[in-house]
């Protein structure tokens, strides 16, 4: 299974760098909200939300319009969709993203953008 992983939290300054990336690859402009992957802030410091590929999404998607390909990453079928945001409500990690421009919403699908963007390494492209 091909997954984006958070190898070293500690490392990580904040910089945004990863969901600036994240949001101009999907979209062209950055908007946090769009960013499939999320720095959050909270009482134990900085947190790097990733999504690990769980099926969750999947699991609620009552169009089947989500399932994993043959590297395990699971993505949203645009023709499938029907936009009713059940996937959006089942993330455990509350980072699908949803652009009102668009007619299916957004998920990681591995594409090592953020990694790269990435200037100190927190982030890592696994196959397991």
């Amino acid at each position: 299974m091909k997954r984006l992983v958070v190898q070293d939290q500690d490392a990580c300054m904040s910089c945004l760098a990863c969901e600036i990336a994240c949001s101009d690859a999907y979209y062209k402009y950055y908007v946090p909200s769009r960013a499939v992957l999320r720095i959050e802030s909270g009482d134990n410091g900085e947190e790097t939300l990733v999504c690990t590929q769980c099926g969750k999404c999947a699991e609620v998607c009552e169009a089947e319009a989500i399932a994993p390909n043959a590297k395990g990453v699971y993505m949203i079928s645009k023709k499938k969709c029907t936009d009713c945001g059940k996937c959006i409500e089942a993330c455990p990690y509350g980072i699908i993203a949803k652009d009102p421009q668009r007619n299916s919403p957004t998920k990681c699908v591995a594409c090592g953008i953020c990694v790269k963007a990435c200037p100190v390494d927190v982030l890592v492209i696994q196959d397991a």
